[in-house]
């Protein structure tokens, strides 16, 4: 995968995050594991790594020091996330919020599906 790949991802949580009121680790993890690979562990240091200046700085460092953070990925993914997150913000700002509510239950439950039915 190439640089341009991890920012899209950060660009498409960002603004999933930015409608949804989300944190990375309900889009990011998922999409580490199914789209590039990454192990669970790999997974959830890379994201928090993503998030590190706001929240998980030392959680990140543990998973960092035992091998699980994808520095190259966080860093293109966190551009991407940035940027992202300004789009979901402004796009849901008109929604209506039954169909945000509906939008938002059927987001969780395809990536539940797709956690406990998946490989």
């Amino acid at each position: 995968m190439n640089p341009l790949s991890y920012i899209c991802l950060g660009v498409v949580a960002g603004i999933l995050a930015g409608i949804f009121g989300i944190g990375g680790g309900v889009i990011l993890i998922p999409a580490l594991i199914y789209l590039f690979g990454l192990s669970q562990h790999q997974a959830q240091g890379t994201t928090l790594a993503i998030m590190v200046p706001p929240i998980g700085l030392l959680a990140a460092m543990r998973y960092y020091y035992s091998g699980n953070v994808k520095l190259n990925l966080a860093v293109f993914i966190c551009i991407g996330f940035f940027v992202g997150g300004l789009l979901g913000a402004h796009l849901v700002q008109n929604l209506p919020e039954p169909a945000l509510k509906k939008m938002f239950g059927i987001f969780l439950l395809a990536i539940s599906l797709r956690m406990i039915l998946g490989k």
